[in-house]
């Protein structure tokens, strides 16, 4: 029965370890739900622009309610999430239409767990994959362009009234 017992406690301390590595603990997990959050604004990256490599397409940026008080006051805090869902786009008739998921971006603000990348965490996951990550460096390269944004908290984004 001893032994029964500190296999079941055994057992629950690493499905809770597996737990916390999977909800990313040490990374930025997965904002599901992130289209019912507050559209923050769209815009479209075309042939020639200089992000046009990886980043062509079309962008809609969503925020969380924590998100959208740092982009009102300029302070984020932790917790507060900005998503950026890029899109393939296609041309017809005079107009850009929506294509496939190329990726879905995330910065996480936890000034603690991201302090090497400005309180930011950062993740890109491919397609439509909620587990495909496209960060291989622990989000320095996005910070590294993102680092130009200093006074903004980071942030390119901005509310429009």
């Amino acid at each position: 029965m001893k032994l029964r017992r500190v296999a079941t406690v055994g057992a629950l301390v690493l499905g809770v370890a597996a737990a916390g590595y999977a909800t990313g603990t040490g990374s930025v997990g997965y904002p599901e739900g992130y289209r019912a959050w507050q559209h923050v604004k769209s815009m479209v990256i075309l042939p020639g622009h200089a992000l046009e490599n990886p980043f062509l397409g079309i962008h809609h940026v969503y925020a969380n309610d924590k998100g959208i008080r740092g982009l009102r006051d300029g302070r984020f805090q932790d917790g507060a999430v900005l998503v950026f869902d890029l899109l393939e786009y296609s041309e017809a008739g005079s107009s850009l239409q929506e294509g496939p998921r190329k990726l879905v971006g995330v910065m996480e603000r936890d000034a603690k767990r991201f302090a090497d990348t400005g309180g930011w965490g950062f993740e890109g996951f491919a397609g439509d994959s909620r587990s495909k990550r496209l960060t291989q460096d622990g989000g320095k390269s996005c910070y590294d362009c993102h680092a130009s944004r200093q006074a903004t908290a980071y942030v390119f984004s901005m509310l429009r009234d």
